[in-house]
């Protein structure tokens, strides 16, 4: 918790603190009738602070983003409400869930999709190296047998592990190129081959 967190945290403990000897002050006549609304206003307090907390996860939920196949060689892609392209690909036929970057010039897997994909990540020589957002991290490369996307299938690309932590894999250029056309129209991605 940053000391922004800890500030805001100990206004509205003494914001609460102040609302309720005043409510407990202007109706002291009628008490109990007080503490059960005012118990009846936490718990709405509270569900809408888990609400919010957990937004991002129900909205995952709900509205799972998802690749639309409109044909055998064309994949169309929703913008994430976060503006980014999400795809799921079978990397040696496990599912690996990707953002799509056509900043990273490569595939670059995080150590724990790696090894979903059937990766040995102990045994990886991490002697590359890459400038990312967070820094420089060390990184493997490595081939794919085979990684799919919808009715599109692949052999043999390389890609890279990635030793720092990554919150998900990037699905880059290397890959990307593959693909005859890429189009954002309007709030969708699309991929033609």
């Amino acid at each position: 918790m940053s000391s922004w967190d800890t500030g805001r945290l100990v206004y509205l403990g003494l914001l609460g603190a102040v609302l309720v000897v005043w409510l407990i002050v202007h109706n002291r006549q009628s008490l109990g009738r007080t503490l059960q609304q005012a118990l009846g206003w936490a718990l709405i307090f509270l569900a809408m602070i888990a609400v919010v907390g957990l937004w991002d996860d129900i909205r995952r939920t709900a509205l799972p983003g998802r690749a639309a196949v409109a044909s055998e060689n064309r994949i169309e892609v929703p913008r994430s409400p976060d503006g980014h392209f999400y795809l799921t690909l079978l990397v040696n036929d496990a599912p690996v869930n990707f953002m799509v970057d056509t900043g990273a010039s490569a595939v670059v897997l995080s150590a724990r999709d790696a090894a979903r994909a059937g990766i040995d990540t102990g045994t990886l020589a991490y002697t590359g190296r890459a400038n990312t957002a967070n820094g420089m991290v060390r990184t493997a490369p490595v081939r794919l047998d085979r990684i799919g996307l919808g009715p599109v299938s692949d052999r043999n690309v390389r890609a890279w592990v990635n030793q720092g932590e990554m919150d998900t894999s990037l699905l880059g250029m290397s890959y990307l190129e593959r693909w005859g056309r890429i189009e954002i129209v309007g709030r969708s991605l699309v991929l033609e081959r």
